[in-house]
């Protein structure tokens, strides 16, 4: 009743300074609050509020309101829980951007790599033990035409130590270091033409460190919305395409040892 009464400033209990600056409503703390003009406005850090006494005409409205940036929503859940569906048509809906963050990892070192990389994409490791034979049989035939295109191959797909910790993030679930994230994630709060559209972001945060990142960035979405669905959803979901990539490595194998049989065929003639 008593906080009611009081007269609140212009961007209400959300801190002037960082939405300002940021374009962020990041919301203020009792501790860090101000009175300028008979009204209390609320700050997210001590250092922003000494900031906004030095000059508080540049954090308050005069002729117009002050303007609230664009819905910034993240969208959470378990792989095959339907997130890229939904995201789609709720940035249709909106005219907000979609973006689907680990996608937009492969995009980043596509070029170098020329292909997706991680557990979804290429062959998975082969159970029998003859394929490694196999391979190594039809490599020992090419090899003298393959050894120079594949050392240019490897000068090609040379990563930087960015590139190299988005790989490993793909591949192997390795944590994105902070200073990666912040050539990401920072461009979509702070830079046109995210910053004035809004966007729903499919799949980030992914891990407790980076809703910590985003925390310690003063990174606020509007709304975070998890996506919760059974396990036979999931699995009626992926197991189709897992079983259609299945059958196309065992007709793979065929192929193959049928190359190598004629291709030792033609050798004994």
């Amino acid at each position: 009743t008593k906080e009611k009464k009081r007269q609140m400033g212009d961007t209400k209990h959300f801190c002037p300074v960082s939405l300002k600056e940021n374009f962020v409503l990041y919301p203020g703390l009792y501790e860090h609050a101000a009175k300028y003009r008979e009204k209390i406005y609320y700050f997210s850090t001590s250092e922003y509020r000494d900031k906004f006494l030095k000059n508080p005409e540049e954090y308050v409205a005069h002729n117009e309101p002050i303007q609230a940036p664009p819905l910034r929503v993240c969208l959470l859940g378990t792989h095959g829980a339907g997130k890229t569906t939904c995201a789609r048509q709720i940035a249709d809906k909106l005219g907000i951007f979609h973006i689907q963050f680990e996608e937009y990892l492969q995009e980043l070192i596509l070029p170098k790599t020329k292909v997706k990389v991680g557990p979804d994409f290429g062959e998975e490791p082969e159970d029998d033990n003859k394929m490694p034979v196999l391979s190594q049989e039809l490599d020992s035939f090419s090899q003298t035409m393959t050894t120079i295109e594949s050392e240019k191959g490897k000068q090609e797909v040379e990563l930087t130590d960015e590139e190299e910790a988005i790989k490993a993030n793909l591949m192997d679930n390795e944590a994105l270091p902070p200073e990666v994230l912040d050539t990401i994630v920072l461009d979509w709060w702070r830079k046109e033409p995210f910053r004035s559209t809004g966007f729903i972001l499919d799949g980030f945060p992914r891990t407790s460190d980076e809703a910590r990142y985003l925390s310690e960035r003063g990174l606020c979405p509007d709304v975070a919305v998890y996506i919760q669905v059974e396990e036979s959803d999931v699995l009626d979901r992926l197991f189709p395409p897992r079983l259609k990539k299945w059958k196309e490595r065992q007709y793979k194998k065929m192929e193959n040892k049928k190359k190598l049989k004629d291709l030792k065929a033609k050798l004994r003639v």
